[in-house]
């Protein structure tokens, strides 16, 4: 396989993984950022994110020459073949995807991108995006293709190196092949199409996840009134191949730094493009509420009404972090949770795995380093974000620092007669309650 001279601009959660695992296939990659705190540090070998292989491939590459890291984005791109754009388009005004970094890159290096390079947009963009950078270039002899990422936070070196797919978008086939030939020791499908057509893959993949999200937060609310199990509906769903099994989990709501900004963003491009989308208007709005309900059955758990007033109920919250296996707290739905108890009242310590004490301070939320202490005094515990060490507490030790003992589940994560054993309510969502076991009393019968 050809070794392709390759430029990453962004060195984030996309750019790093793409920088690593591209230079993991043989390719020669510099990467550049604007960050230059976290050049250095990955320089020396030192990743900020937490991602599952990720350092190890960093390490790797850098010890095998193959991956490097540089200041400028001139000097980054002026000998690539294919200069990837891995940069933040964030949600902008009105809720359309903000642009700016996209077009401050392309302008700082479209004078100095080598004849016949070919520059891949890999950030999340809305339709149009290629054509209005190409025409931005004014080159004729540079391309620009659209390369949508599908890397989940967490396991994001496994799926660039495990694809569903490659999609790669160019109105001209030649640069797309060329863009493709990068992926080729993977052996993934690959969908070779127009620009526009690559672009809007992204945004109709990622809304279709939200709505089957919050589909099933809906569908647990429902069985919760009807005394199913959300459990056993969604096992029945999953095995039907035409829906298949993942992303049927219920939750405190979808978050994170692409769901949100997507569905907005698509939402802005339908009405520009005088669409009325009723469908993603109702995914949204029925997310935004799911942090509403999450509070009001807290409430309820915890033996109030579901509008009561919080004040003085001490609330420990496991997990913080907008999903397992990541440090990420954009968009997290746990703290969409955690700012309306802290609203209500409610005096909130968490505990997250992923947290180091370096982030930023979380109002209205004292963060420690031990789950044991969040349950010391604690009227209830919340389970908000699925890590896998939290089904290993020592639950008779939780039981004893708690106050109220009451778990809210809001993931279905723990082992509900785990806690029952234990002494704790199970409280989850669209399930059953699961009560304490009572030990029958050893007093003689009169």
């Amino acid at each position: 396989m050809h070794s392709y001279q390759v430029a990453v601009v962004g060195a984030g959660y996309v750019g790093l993984t793409t920088a690593a695992c591209l230079a993991s296939l043989g390719h020669r990659v510099r990467c550049t950022d604007s960050d230059r705190g976290k050049l250095a540090r990955l320089k020396r070998g030192e990743v900020d994110i937490l991602e599952k292989g990720l350092p190890g491939l960093v390490a790797e590459g850098i010890a095998a020459g193959r991956l490097g890291f540089v200041e400028s984005a001139a000097e980054a791109v002026e000998t690539a073949e294919a200069v990837f754009l891995c940069v933040p388009t964030p949600m902008g005004e009105g809720g359309m995807a903000d642009l700016s970094a996209v077009i401050d890159v392309a302008t700082k290096v479209r004078d100095v991108l080598s004849p016949g390079c070919v520059l891949v947009n890999k950030s999340t963009v809305p339709v149009g995006t290629a054509a209005r950078v190409a025409a931005l270039l004014g080159r004729d002899d540079v391309a620009v293709v659209s390369n949508p990422e599908f890397l989940r936070e967490g396991t994001a070196v496994h799926d660039f190196l495990n694809p569903d797919r490659i999609v790669v978008g160019s109105d001209t086939r030649g640069p797309a092949e060329r863009v493709a030939a990068l992926y080729a020791r993977l052996g993934a499908p690959t969908v070779l199409t127009d620009a526009a057509s690559a672009e809007m893959v992204k945004y109709a993949a990622n809304c279709f996840l939200a709505t089957k999200l919050s589909y099933v937060n809906a569908i647990a609310e429902l069985c919760e009134r009807l005394g199913a199990d959300i459990g056993d509906v969604t096992e029945g769903m999953g095995y039907d191949r035409r829906i298949g099994p993942t992303f049927l989990s219920p939750g405190p709501g979808w978050g994170g730094s692409c769901l949100p900004k997507d569905t907005m963003a698509l939402k802005q491009v339908a009405e520009v493009a005088g669409f009325e989308f009723g469908l993603l208007d109702e995914v949204i709005s029925g997310n935004a509420k799911q942090a509403s309900r999450v509070v009001e059955r807290i409430a309820v758990a915890c033996g109030l009404d579901a509008d009561a007033d919080l004040t003085g109920l001490r609330i420990g919250l496991l997990g913080l972090t907008f999903k397992a296996g990541t440090n990420d707290l954009r968009d997290s739905p746990a703290l969409s949770v955690a700012r309306l108890l802290a609203e209500r009242g409610a005096e909130l310590t968490g505990y997250d795995p992923g947290l180091t004490g370096a982030e930023p301070p979380i109002p209205g939320v004292r963060v420690v380093d031990d789950p044991y202490y969040i349950a010391k005094d604690a009227h209830a515990l919340v389970l908000l974000t699925d890590w896998p060490q939290f089904r290993a507490l020592d639950w008779p030790r939780i039981a004893g620092l708690l106050e109220g003992p009451v778990v809210i589940d809001t993931r279905n994560h723990l082992d509900p007669d785990a806690l029952s054993r234990a002494g704790i309510a199970w409280r989850g969502f669209g399930r059953p309650p699961v009560d304490p076991v009572r030990t029958p009393s050893l007093d003689p019968v009169p």
